[in-house]
C-alpha cells in the first residue's frame, strides 16, 4: 500500500515537472514581442536551464548517496518553485535568464533522482509510465499557457500556476519522508558497489550510448521548443492556435508512453526504440508536405508519438548493456549528455533560423534522427560482440 502511494506521488511529481518544461515553447511566440527580443532568443533561456540540469545530472549520484532521494528531490522542487515564481514576476529577458539557472538545477535533481529511484525499486513498465506522466504535464503546460494568453493576455500567470503546484509538492514530499527513508536504507549495499565516472567511460559501448542520448534529446527539445514557432512562421497558423496545437506533440509523447508500458511486456527495449525511430521519421515526412493545419498538427503528433518509447527504453536497457554495477553512474552520464543536447542544440537551431528560416525545422531534426539511428546500430553491435 505504501509503495503504491509513493509511486503515485512520484508520478504526480513528473506531471508537475512536465508542466513547467513545456511552457516556454508554448508562450514564447507571444512573450518575445513583449520582451522586445528576437524570436530565436528562446534558445538562450533553454540553454541556461539545460546547463543547470547537466550539472545536476553529473553530481546527483554522489549527492543522493549522501542525503537520500527525498531530500534531493524536495530541494529540487524548492529551486524550481522559486524559479517559476520568479518567471511569473519578470518582465525582462535578463530576469528570465537569471531564473533559468535554479530552474535547471532543480529540474535536473528531480529528474535524475526520480528516474534512479524508479529504476531501482519498480518494474520496467513503470519507467514508461513515469515518463508518460511527464507527458501529461507537458501536454497541460501549453494549454495552461494558452488559457491565460487568451483569457488574461498574460504569460506570467501560466508560470505562476506552475510555481504554486511545485510548492504544494514540497509539502507532500515532506509528509512522505518516512516512505522514502526505508528504500534509501535498502540501497546502501548497491551504492557501495557503484563505480566512478572514469571507469564507466571505459566500458565498451558507453561513448556510443552517450551520443545516442544526446541526439534523442536534441530531437525532443527542438520539437517541443520550436514546434509552435514553425507552425506560425512556415505554416501560417495563428499564434494562439499554435500555442495550443503544440500540446499535440506532448500528447503524442504521453499517449505513446502509456501504450509503451503495455507493449514493453511483449517487445524488448531495442524493438521499442526502432519503432519509435520509424514513427518520428514518418512525422518528419508529414511536416515536409506542402499542406497546412490538420496535416501539420498530425506531423507534430507523430514526432511526439515516436519519441515516446525511446528514452524510457534506452534507460531500462542500461543495466542489460553494461551490467548492474555500472548502471547507476552510466545512467547519470547518459542523462547528462541528454541534457547537454537540450542545452546547446535549441539555441544553435535558433541561430540557424535567424540566418535562414524556420523551413529547415523538419530537415534539421531529420538529420539528427539519422545520426541517432547510426549510433544505436553501432552500440547494439558492440554490446552484442562483448556478450558473445
Amino acid at each position: 500500500m505504501f509503495s503504491v502511494l509513493l509511486l503515485l506521488l512520484i508520478y504526480f511529481s513528473f506531471v508537475s515537472l512536465g508542466l513547467a518544461d513545456s511552457q516556454l515553447g508554448a508562450g514564447w511566440p507571444s512573450m518575445h514581442g513583449l520582451l522586445n527580443v528576437p524570436l530565436h532568443f528562446a534558445g538562450f533561456i533553454s540553454m541556461i536551464s539545460a546547463g543547470g540540469t547537466v550539472i545536476s545530472a553529473v553530481f546527483s549520484g554522489k549527492i543522493i548517496k549522501r542525503f537520500g532521494t527525498v531530500i534531493v528531490v524536495a530541494s529540487g522542487f524548492l529551486l524550481t518553485a522559486f524559479a517559476l515564481l520568479g518567471f511569473s514576476f519578470s518582465n525582462s529577458f535578463l530576469a528570465l535568464c537569471l531564473f533559468a539557472v535554479p530552474l535547471g538545477l532543480g529540474g535536473g535533481a528531480i529528474d535524475v533522482g526520480l528516474n534512479n529511484y524508479v529504476a531501482l525499486h519498480y518494474k520496467a513498465r513503470h519507467m514508461s509510465w513515469l515518463h508518460c506522466f511527464w507527458g501529461v504535464g507537458a501536454s497541460l503546460g501549453p494549454l495552461v499557457m494558452s488559457f491565460f494568453l487568451v483569457q488574461r493576455n498574460s504569460w506570467n500567470l501560466g508560470y505562476r500556476t506552475a510555481g504554486i503546484i511545485h510548492f504544494c509538492l514540497i509539502i507532500l514530499l515532506i509528509l512522505s519522508v518516512s516512505l522514502w527513508k526505508k528504500s534509501d536504507s535498502d540501497d546502501e549495499t548497491t551504492k557501495n558497489k557503484s563505480v566512478g565516472i572514469r571507469k564507466a567511460l571505459t566500458v565498451v559501448g558507453v561513448k556510443e550510448a552517450l551520443i545516442v542520448f544526446f541526439c534523442y534529446c536534441t530531437i525532443e527539445s527542438i520539437a517541443g521548443l520550436w514546434g509552435a514557432s514553425y507552425l506560425v512562421a512556415v505554416k501560417g497558423i495563428a499564434k494562439e492556435t499554435a500555442a495550443a496545437a503544440i500540446s499535440l506533440y506532448f500528447i503524442g509523447i504521453t499517449s505513446g508512453r502509456f501504450i509503451s508500458g503495455f507493449v514493453s511486456m511483449k517487445l524488448n527495449n531495442r524493438q521499442m526504440v526502432r519503432i519509435g525511430q520509424i514513427i518520428i521519421g514518418c512525422g518528419i515526412v508529414t511536416l515536409l508536405l506542402p499542406f497546412k493545419d490538420l496535416l501539420s498538427l498530425a506531423g507534430l503528433f507523430m514526432i511526439g508519438l515516436g519519441c515516446a518509447p525511446i528514452f524510457p527504453s534506452l534507460l531500462h536497457e542500461t543495466p542489460k548493456n553494461f551490467g548492474k554495477e555500472y548502471s547507476h553512474v552510466i545512467i547519470g552520464l547518459q542523462m547528462g549528455c541528454a541534457y547537454i543536447g537540450t542545452s546547446i542544440m535549441p539555441p544553435i537551431f535558433g541561430w540557424l533560423t535567424s540566418i535562414t528560416s524556420f523551413i529547415i525545422f523538419p530537415i534539421f531534426i531529420g538529420t539528427i534522427l539519422i545520426v541517432k539511428i547510426i549510433f544505436v546500430t553501432v552500440l547494439n553491435k558492440k554490446v552484442d560482440k562483448v556478450k558473445v
